[in-house]
């Protein structure tokens, strides 16, 4: 992907949650691609949104999956990551043109109107192709399932995580017996682990990449921590707001700390930072390939339980069933065993730094070995702290949009914490009294509707 979440940031800028754009670009993925072409006897139109390196692993994935069902094909297309591959996927599902199986992140579920822009997956058919309940989190299985139905099949997580050099740690006398190191338990042990690696660099080096000023990251690193202190957003039925304003003032100072004390640069150039001695950066997992590539020797741990829970952003890759009127027979059958392999050969997708949802391949010995995923995956698979299950959450949505500049402005120093709290309790009051423009309804009318 080149700088690590340089193209998903510069999207995310880019492209609004749901708004239309001019035009959705989108190409051919793989010899998949070549799939209406081919003779086999069932053809499965499938979408995705992975380019760069997540991108080649899936076109090897629909490959091994050819090659192991030949009697079904697939053509394969990956449209623009964020909102204009969500705006197209809905008009697809409106229009009755919609692809056979697509991916969605799971966030994003319950604003596509299940039911009526998505359909849900056939149990039996899972069944039959080996996907079970009992092989996946229950958070994560639990969060695609509306009105008692499965609409989102999970592949994966992928999580915000803290990236530490080594070498930078060794000198500062930070590492275990084991080499790693051990996680901050109080805002007072992370910022005495920053001190001790600040006092090994060069003057002007920086200490911490933080995307302090970046929306996104912004919010779902105080996603993260407002949820280590076991902070709510809304009450069960979703009409109310129960924003605990204290609670998130407490992550807003935290985060505001690691600037005003020096130990991060505003807009710099986080990942390369890193690459060139910066000893900490908190980044996605997806940046594991690009870091790989670098000849330096880091770990990666989920980020630090300063509040005392652990709990790290985490969001999911899903597979659904975008609506098709006459959905069913051979092609709808070829759909569930693709996305079944898919999860089931989670390996290769592990790859690129995602935590596999199927927990059946933490036993795969390929999978173990992996480095530094066979530090995090775990602990972040089973602390993962998510957004809200709202229609205006999820990846890209609407939510982050009107959050995460108030987060973002509070690092920066441009508003105070307690104030931009307050800001975000207000935002928060005006989007659940918002509808969602996929079907008219307010989250409390949504919520009713699927008998919740």
């Amino acid at each position: 992907m080149g700088q690590p979440g340089l193209n998903r940031r510069q999207l995310l800028g880019a492209a609004g949650g749901l708004a239309v754009a001019a035009s959705f670009g989108f190409a051919a993925l793989g010899s998949g691609a070549d799939a209406l072409a081919s003779s086999a006897r069932t053809r499965v139109r499938y979408w995705n949104l992975f380019s760069g390196g997540d991108g080649g692993n899936m076109v090897a994935m629909v490959d091994a999956f050819h090659k192991a069902n030949p009697d079904v094909a697939v053509k394969a297309s990956t449209l623009t990551w964020g909102g204009p591959y969500y705006t197209k996927l809905a008009m697809a599902a409106a229009g009755n043109r919609a692809p056979d199986l697509a991916v969605m992140h799971q966030g994003r579920v319950p604003g596509f109107a299940p039911g009526r822009l998505l359909d849900p997956w056939d149990m039996d058919l899972l069944t039959k192709y080996g996907v079970r309940e009992a092989d996946f989190n229950p958070v994560l299985w639990k969060r695609g399932i509306v009105d008692g139905k499965l609409y989102a099949l999970p592949l994966d997580i992928h999580v915000q995580l803290n990236f530490y050099r080594k070498d930078v740690c060794k000198k500062a006398g930070l590492l275990d017996a084991d080499g790693r190191l051990p996680a901050a338990s109080s805002p007072d042990d992370w910022f005495e682990i920053l001190k001790a690696a600040k006092g090994q660099l060069k003057k002007g080096q920086q200490t911490l990449g933080l995307h302090a000023n970046d929306q996104n990251f912004s919010w779902w690193f105080f996603v993260a921590f407002y949820q280590q202190l076991g902070g709510t957003y809304f009450n069960d039925d979703q009409t109310q707001v129960t924003f605990d304003a204290d609670k998130a003032t407490q992550v807003l100072e935290f985060l505001r700390r690691n600037v005003t004390e020096g130990y991060v640069t505003v807009g710099a150039a986080d990942g390369e930072a890193f690459i060139a001695g910066s000893p900490f950066t908190w980044e996605g997992n997806w940046s594991v390939p690009y870091f790989n590539g670098e000849k330096i020797e880091y770990g990666a741990q989920p980020l630090p339980p300063v509040f005392g829970t652990p709990a790290t952003h985490a969001e999911s890759h899903s597979f659904v069933l975008p609506h098709q009127a006459g959905r069913g027979g051979a092609v709808d059958e070829g759909a569930h065993m693709l996305a079944a392999y898919m999860v089931k050969h989670a390996t290769a997708w592990a790859g690129g730094g995602h935590v596999p949802a199927y927990l059946p391949t933490f036993k795969d010995p390929a999978y173990l070995e992996l480095t530094p995923q066979n530090e995090y995956s775990r602990p972040a698979m089973e602390h993962p702290a998510t957004e809200p299950h709202i229609w205006f959450a999820g990846s890209t949505g609407v939510l982050a949009q009107r959050i995460g500049p108030v987060v973002a402005a509070s690092n920066v120093g441009s508003a105070k914490p307690d104030a931009a709290a307050r800001r975000m309790r207000s935002e928060l009051r005006k989007l659940l009294a918002a509808k969602n423009p996929m079907d008219g309804r307010t989250a409390a009318q949504e919520l009713k509707g699927a008998g919740a």
